[in-house]
């Protein structure tokens, strides 16, 4: 079965969008994804679970923290043997954003109460564009360990620079280590990503959106306890906010992606580095690999093959834990240049080649039913490795109002 596209939220009501999904690698039928959810009338978290593999999906709210008026940017990991872990950015109007995480023990059926990673304090901090990890590495010593990412935005009033932190936990989520800063505090960066690699060692990730626009990595060979000095993995040449095609008014940020082989197959340790790209003169999703721990990386390489022209943009991208597959989930408008599409490049031989398959079954307008351009279709998408050797990706479908969609493939390629 594959490419099988399924609705996860319903259409036409208020705006669902900034989806993620995690998978139980012990029993991949269970799946739990979340999204920032205005059904309610303000923005809150999705909590979208899945018993069958994706084709039908339970749907909740989670409850806010004391005190917040909203929650945003959610992201879910998973976690030996039946855990959850969902961090987000809640805030209690437009200023003074703090991530929380959520836990669940029973596979997503329930969550305890917020806890709290990163405070926000008014106009002077704001923690936004969460991500969260778990280390899940079948040779680490440091299994269970969860990490925490997030753009730590400061001097919020006087749009001022912004840093990636990092926050650890080593006992499943229930205190957080004081935050580690990644980056200089004279760039500003957008949402940072994580890395796990088979024995634990863990690549934190961010990409400076003031000059020089930089694609940088940190990695910790402790569990997350000391980093190492960034390394520069690639010049990025940023897509432009609003994508240059006429009726286009959604904002595209740049955001880093990162994800590591921790199989035991022939390309065990590498680590994939992938971004949207704007150096051909249209947007387009490039790699970049390391085999030595990040110290080095390979020049950046396009993954689509799609038509010079295109727009390809917000890549996300997975490792399956038990072949190695390469997994990178992007949208397109190659079809007709302005309608989207979702497509997934795969590949089998440690990033050498890519295979692209489109797996939506429609087009969608981006600006659904709007009279007029609209400004938001959401900042990310996600794809998970369903082992061993298939996937979920899943997206915001913008054909009426904003809503959720997941693709389904169990199909196993081959170099």
């Amino acid at each position: 079965m594959a490419n099988f596209n399924f609705q996860v939220t319903p259409s036409g009501g208020n705006p669902i969008f900034e989806p993620a999904v995690a998978v139980n690698l012990l029993n991949p039928s269970i799946m739990v994804a979340v999204a920032t959810d205005t059904t309610s009338g303000v923005p809150q978290t999705g909590l979208y679970r899945s018993v069958n593999g994706g084709a039908t999906w339970t749907i909740t709210l989670l409850p806010l923290p004391a005190g917040f008026a909203g929650a945003e940017a959610a992201v879910v990991a998973y976690a030996f043997p039946n855990t959850f872990y969902v961090s987000a950015h809640a805030f209690p109007g437009n200023s003074d954003g703090t991530t929380f995480v959520y836990i669940s023990t029973d596979n997503g059926q329930t969550f305890g109460s917020p806890i709290l990673v990163g405070p926000g304090y008014g106009t002077y901090i704001n923690n936004d564009e969460t991500n969260v990890l778990a280390d899940n590495g079948q040779a680490s010593p440091f299994l269970g360990n969860v990490y925490v990412s997030y753009n730590h935005q400061f001097n919020v009033a006087n749009n001022s620079n912004s840093v990636a932190f990092l926050n650890r936990s080593t006992d499943g989520g229930a205190t957080w280590d004081q935050p580690t800063l990644l980056s200089s505090p004279t760039t500003m960066v957008e949402r940072p990503d994580m890395a796990i690699d088979l024995v634990g060692n863990l690549y934190a990730c961010w990409i400076t959106v003031t000059p020089p626009y930089n694609f940088f990595v940190r990695t910790s060979l402790d569990g997350g306890a000391t980093f190492g000095s960034p390394v520069l993995i690639s010049p990025v040449s940023l897509v432009p906010t609003v994508l240059p095609v006429p009726g286009y008014a959604f904002r595209v940020l740049t955001f880093a992606n990162i994800s590591a082989d921790r199989s035991n197959g022939p390309y065990n340790g590498s680590i994939y580095a992938v971004w949207q790209d704007y150096r051909q003169g249209y947007s387009d999703i490039f790699m970049s690999i390391s085999t030595n721990l990040g110290l080095n990386w390979s020049s950046p390489v396009s993954i689509t093959g799609a038509p010079q022209g295109s727009q390809n943009f917000f890549p996300a991208v997975d490792v399956d834990p038990l072949t190695g597959g390469v997994n990178i989930i992007y949208y397109s408008n190659q079809v007709d240049g302005f309608d989207l599409d979702v497509y997934v490049a795969r590949s089998v031989n440690g990033g050498q080649s890519f295979t692209n398959t489109r797996i939506t079954d429609v087009s969608f307008n981006p600006n659904g039913t709007s009279p007029v351009p609209v400004p938001l279709i959401g900042d990310y998408i996600d794809i998970a490795c369903v082992p061993p050797g298939g996937y979920i990706g899943i997206w915001t479908n913008t054909s009426n109002s904003l809503y959720i969609v997941a693709g389904y493939s169990n199909n196993v390629i081959t170099p």
